[in-house]
């Protein structure tokens, strides 16, 4: 496959808006999207015409406030701050700037949110997680990470979606049936600053996974969105839709989006995690940082796995985790320490989230992650006994000794966990606490009493 660089559209550069306007008028570019996924995980967005690019990147386009009390349903939430008084501006980040090499001549920004003097805006995501970033730089740290995510390829036949495929779990079968997507789907990527390390199709069916190279927070988040935005793009060129939905298919494997990270110091460069004469090659300071998660683990859900739909994969014995348990290699666990590879064990020493799925904001599920790791790094947090097989398997008196608790059975659960959890409610900030809670209480709301197939129908496209 190609790993050719299109000049002038790697994102990460050092971007200068008149390099952003000499890129598109070599490449007749028309329109410039600019981006940002709100409180319902949605990615959304307005675009400009180049002629007019050069004003926009000074002011940003404005935006109502009203966005941020939106739901997944397209519904502007009734108990929510926003409406249809109030703007603020996508201010786009230049760094970020990419040529869109699945829909012509059209490039893309992703924005923070602003407020009219150009301060970070309350009710911003992608300023939630700077926030985070900052505060882990003060502890001389930084959090490389990336999303491994799964998604599912369809058709749509009527009222109904049909799979890709039903090849088996790691076939080449797979691999052949849906081989004109992926491949041009990585190439996509590559073009975009972006790189795939593995590839396979999954155990469901239609279902492949795509694993990209770890970047530092910011641009791990930023990279969820290219991930999302390309599939959907390329899967649409070939008359298929590429759904991040979290259980498309209620009867099978269901789609994750693991986060993988490390903490690294800043004053030596070396990996904070990695102590190859720790117990799993890990430091006490990785201990602590999955006590920390553990500890927070029934609110963090609600920014990892924050869709109605993300409850029908986290059950026991679906390998998606189930419980606040961490184990070495284990993949029923909410935590997984993998096992290093041999010759980059430090670069390799990382922790794998599992309970954390395509339907989230990845600013907010990244951040919320930061704010909970450094909370147990502060407080040297005991993460309790390692889980040797699947949690399900022990017995409930021994899972209460060990502090081993089954996460929230319901987007409505984990909510009242993120409401109590005076941590991560602190990090948000409460603009964003109030809003992120209101919007999401509305959408179990909004799938009370209705079918399976109401269900399936809004996550599946939206996703």
């Amino acid at each position: 496959m190609s790993t050719k660089r299109t000049q002038g559209t790697q994102p990460g550069e050092d971007r200068q808006p008149r390099d952003i306007l000499r890129t598109c008028k070599a490449q007749d570019i028309q329109l410039v999207r600019f981006l940002y996924c709100g409180n319902d995980g949605l990615i959304r967005g307005k675009s400009c015409h180049t002629r007019f690019l050069n004003s926009y990147l000074r002011s940003g386009i404005g935006l109502t406030v009203a966005m941020q009390s939106f739901n997944m349903l397209d519904q502007l939430v009734p108990e929510g701050s926003f409406g249809p008084v109030g703007e603020v501006r996508l201010a786009p980040d230049p760094e970020t700037f990419t040529v869109l090499p699945y829909t012509p001549k059209s490039a893309r920004l992703l924005c923070d949110m602003v407020t009219l003097e150009g301060a970070p805006w309350g009710a911003c995501t992608r300023s939630f997680l700077k926030r985070m970033i900052v505060r882990a730089r003060q502890a001389g740290l930084v959090l490389r990470a990336a999303f491994e995510n799964e998604f599912s390829l369809a058709r749509r036949e009527g009222d109904r979606y049909v799979p890709l495929d039903r090849s088996p779990c790691f076939s080449t079968i797979g691999m052949d049936s849906a081989a004109p997507v992926m491949i041009e789907l990585i190439e996509a990527l590559q073009a975009q600053g972006v790189y795939p390390e593995q590839y396979y199709a999954e155990l469901g069916p239609g279902q492949q996974e795509l694993p990209v190279r770890f970047a530092d927070a910011l641009r791990a988040a930023d990279n969820q969105i290219t991930v999302r935005e390309t599939a959907r793009g390329v899967a649409l060129k070939h008359g298929l839709l590429a759904s991040f939905a979290p259980k498309p298919f209620p009867d099978q494997a269901g789609n994750g989006s693991h986060i993988h990270g490390s903490l690294w110091r800043i004053k030596d460069g070396k990996n904070h995690f990695h102590d190859e004469r720790g117990r799993y090659g890990l430091s006490a300071a990785g201990y602590a940082f999955i006590g920390g998660v553990l500890a927070h683990l029934p609110a963090l859900v609600a920014l990892t796995a924050p869709s109605v739909n993300s409850y029908r994969r986290l059950q026991p014995r679906f390998w998606a985790s189930a419980y606040t348990a961490w184990g070495p290699d284990n993949r029923e666990a909410a935590i997984r320490i993998p096992s290093k590879r041999r010759g980059l064990e430090m670069e390799s020493t990382n922790l794998e989230l599992k309970p954390c799925d395509p339907s989230n904001n990845p600013y907010l599920a990244l951040g919320g992650l930061l704010a909970a790791g450094l909370d147990g790094i502060e407080r040297k947090l005991d993460p309790g006994e390692p889980a040797l097989g699947d949690p399900d398997t022990i017995p409930e008196a021994e899972r209460q000794r060990r502090g081993i608790r089954r996460l929230p059975a319901s987007l409505g659960e984990a909510l009242d966990a993120l409401e109590r959890d005076e941590v991560l409610m602190a990090a948000l900030g409460a603009t964003l606490a109030k809003e992120y809670l209101a919007v999401k209480r509305s959408e179990v709301r909004g799938f009370e009493g209705k079918d399976v197939a109401f269900e399936i129908e809004h996550h599946f496209y939206k996703y």
